[in-house]
This record gives structure tokens, C-alpha cells and sequence, in this order.
């Protein structure tokens, strides 16, 4: 399987898939620790990829949908964003709403 295809079968493996520098427990940079708190505000379940335990993921992901910085955020396979945007979701209050319906369109698959 060539990277591609594994970061696709990643993001097609949870409803929500946070890749970030680091883990949710210990992130390596501020703006996963941003995202990575943010998810978790929620109290929803979210998956995390720590790029930094695969090179060949953290060197392509950014052409994998042509976002160039780190945290992204997948919703269903689809980037959201990054962390900017995770965090004005939750400041509009509707950061849980999206993530409860993307766990729930993913249990239907």
C-alpha cells in the first residue's frame, strides 16, 4: 500500500481524525495542543495520527488534499481544515454538533 492509500484508509477509519505533531497527551506543538483540546471539548470520540511516527505520511499529507500545515482535521474523509478552524467551529458552537453528526453518519456506513 503506497502512502497515499494509507493516509485515505486513515481518514476513512474514524468519523473524526485529528493528524497532528504529537499526541492529544503530549502534542509537540502548540497549534495541535490547540486542536487536540478543542476535539476534546467536545466529549466526543475523535481518532488522532501523531505525524511524527511515520515520515512518508507527514512529507505527503499536505498534497493529500492540498492543505499545507499541520493540525488537519478530517470530518467522514473530508478535511475540515486545521486548527484555526476547529476553533471557530467551537466559538460559534457548532464544533460538537458537527462531530456527533459525523459519528452518526459513519455509524451508517
Amino acid at each position: 500500500m503506497d502512502v497515499m492509500e494509507r493516509i485515505q484508509a486513515q481518514v476513512d477509519s474514524a468519523p473524526v481524525v485529528l493528524y497532528m505533531k504529537g499526541t492529544p497527551q503530549f502534542p509537540q506543538c502548540g497549534f495541535s495542543a490547540t486542536a487536540a483540546q478543542t476535539l476534546a471539548s467536545t466529549g466526543v470520540e475523535f481518532a488522532y495520527v501523531n505525524i511524527f511516527e511515520d515520515q512518508e505520511v507527514m512529507q505527503n499529507l499536505p498534497a493529500f488534499q492540498d492543505w499545507p500545515t499541520f493540525p488537519q482535521i478530517y470530518f467522514n474523509s473530508e478535511l475540515m481544515g486545521g486548527g484555526d478552524i476547529i476553533v471557530e467551529m467551537a466559538e460559534m458552537g457548532s464544533l460538537k454538533g458537527a462531530m456527533e453528526e459525523a459519528v452518526e453518519r459513519f455509524s451508517k456506513k
